[in-house]
């Protein structure tokens, strides 16, 4: 996992939380961002620093939103456009990668709050940039083994991917081979067809082409990589940092402030081969993330829907029931190395000086979810009794 609800429910996240209020929702660890001093053999000339460098030129400094978005996105170089940087051998590993649990009880959570709104007679789970599919696909074991619960129910799923290779890896994780993809270039819905369970399953370029049903939408590791702008104090006040090319060595890229004040403070950092990386050193073939403020987000939702959170990745997967499903495959696993391996995605997950602490779930969904008007009323109460929000809060488990 939001901003982005619809006529259904709204949206779950999960991310790093920002631990000062800004007016953009990210955070910059100065200690782990170059200044750009580095040897000029350790800074190669890619494809996409070739591009930048003629942008400037022609056009002068740009942003560095506007530099994000070229080095993530750009069609023809982008850094998340023609790869597979997830997963041991990619630069970096998400909590799905990590362990099936994080998945399925995201997939318990769905049906949670699926059942908790009224069980409506369909819904779309929209998933925004989802990555090697590894997290869907986890989340629809779930549905397929809880199929008599959402019998009545008719779902589809709505992928928001701009990466060629990423789709093509997503569409093995999670669709039936025997049934062709239908694919147009051309088109809104650039891909399509049925996943392994046999539900309907599109792929988007845009969340605007995405069907506006009742929906819920999951972003994970998603806001982190947003275009962010970035602004420096000065004794003159705001001054927005911008990329330029550097005057003493013509094939590297160095910061510059811009002349004109502003009203905020953003920040950045970037990661390659799992470690953390100098953003302007060889552009195209590392990630850049920047940390979430979820108060912003809170903020954009201009009071048309509830927030609930941000909460611990810890609290929200233990009030999940982790510890029930982790005991639950312990059991059943006689294989040493596969419990080790379980044992170890356990902490990895939960351990607060590893993602315990350092990553949050956050949710906004409609304020009828909250008071009630979704459920019908006890015989003691003159108002309805709304169920807690999954996750979100400590549930009783039998």
């Amino acid at each position: 996992m939001s901003v982005f609800a619809a006529a259904g429910v709204g949206l779950l996240c999960a991310g790093r939380l920002c631990a000062v209020r800004a007016v953009l929702p990210c955070l910059w660890r100065g200690k782990y961002f170059s200044s750009g001093n580095e040897p000029a053999e350790n800074n190669p000339v890619t494809p996409m620093l070739r591009h930048l460098m003629y942008k400037i030129k022609s056009t002068g400094p740009i942003t560095v939103a506007e530099y994000m978005k070229e080095v993530l996105t750009n069609p023809a170089k982008g850094y998340y456009v023609n790869r597979d940087m997830l997963g041991e051998k990619g630069d970096f590993i998400t909590s799905p990668e990590i362990s099936q649990i994080f998945g399925e009880l995201l997939g318990i959570w769905f049906i949670s709050e699926w059942i908790a709104t009224g069980k409506n007679a369909d819904f779309q789970l929209v998933e925004l940039g989802p990555g090697r599919g590894t997290l869907l696909g986890d989340i629809l074991r779930v549905f397929s083994q809880l199929a008599s619960v959402l019998k009545n129910c008719d779902i589809s799923i709505h992928l928001v991917e701009v990466s060629q290779k990423l789709s093509e890896i997503q569409a093995l994780t999670l669709t039936e081979e025997k049934v062709l993809l239908e694919r147009n270039a051309g088109s809104p819905v650039y891909m399509k067809g049925v996943t392994k369970s046999g539900i309907p399953i599109s792929w988007y370029r845009d969340l605007q082409d995405v069907p506006k049903e009742y929906s819920f939408y999951l972003a994970h590791e998603f806001f982190d990589v947003l275009p962010v702008h970035k602004f420096q104090k000065t004794p003159h006040g705001w001054r927005e940092v911008l990329i330029d090319i550097d005057p003493q060595v013509s094939d590297k890229l160095r910061f510059v402030l811009a002349p004109c004040a502003t009203p905020a403070e953003a920040f950045i950092q970037g990661f390659c081969g799992h470690r953390l990386h100098d953003v302007l050193i060889a552009p195209g073939t590392a990630d850049l993330t920047a940390d979430v403020d979820f108060s912003y987000l809170r903020r954009m939702s201009q009071g048309k829907v509830a927030s609930l959170g941000p909460v611990k990745q810890q609290t929200f997967l233990r009030n999940m029931g982790i510890d029930v499903r982790l005991k639950v495959l312990l059991d059943k696993s006689d294989e040493p190395s596969l419990r080790q391996q379980l044992l170890q995605g356990y902490d990895m997950l939960m351990n607060p000086t590893k993602m315990g602490e350092r990553f949050n779930f956050f949710a906004l969904i409609p304020h009828q979810r909250l008071h009630g008007r979704n459920h019908q009323t006890n015989a003691c109460q003159s108002k309805p009794s709304p169920s807690p929000v999954a996750g979100f809060g400590e549930l009783a488990w039998r």
